[in-house]
């Protein structure tokens, strides 16, 4: 019988975790924000809360999965000298996006979530102008972390 190896486990957990988080905001950012956009404005703003908070409740498993995941790596490999190390300036942007996104989904938005919705409602254009800039600058964040760590791992900065 074949022995699961964990770390093979670990990675295709983590991977699957980072695909499933990103790509939900690179299609929120890039499909869900421009067609909510380009509808009148409090139809475009329900249209936009409708798919972010069937993502929001999914993304609230994805990204303590990839975290965890990726922390038992770290541990399991022991990666911990990695982070001070300037050739693998990837691994800490790949630590600081997950806290990034773990602060914002699960402090930031449920915290204000009643204000931000009450501003977004009174000024739904400037509103959906504001979360397509700050989904972009999010995207944008991830994809070079991304890039960065793919590279990283495959010896590129070497």
């Amino acid at each position: 019988m074949m022995q699961i190896d964990d770390l093979i486990l670990a990675r295709a957990i983590h991977m699957l975790a980072v695909v499933h988080w990103i790509g939900g905001v690179a299609f929120v950012t890039l499909v869900v924000l421009p067609l909510a956009r380009s509808r009148p404005a409090l139809e475009g703003l329900a249209l936009f809360e409708t798919v972010e908070r069937r993502f929001a409740a999914q993304v609230r498993v994805s990204i303590p999965v990839a975290g965890a995941a990726g922390l038992w790596m770290s541990y399991r490999m022991d990666l911990w000298p990695r982070f001070l190390d300037p050739h693998f300036w990837w691994m800490a942007a790949m630590v600081a996006l997950w806290t990034l996104f773990t602060l914002v989904v699960f402090i930031i938005e449920p915290f204000f979530h009643a204000r931000m919705e009450r501003r977004a409602r009174s000024n739904p254009q400037t509103a959906l102008a504001r979360l397509t800039r700050l989904h972009s600058i999010l995207l944008a964040l991830a994809a070079a972390t991304i890039a960065g760590a793919i590279a990283g791992a495959h010896g590129f900065y070497f």
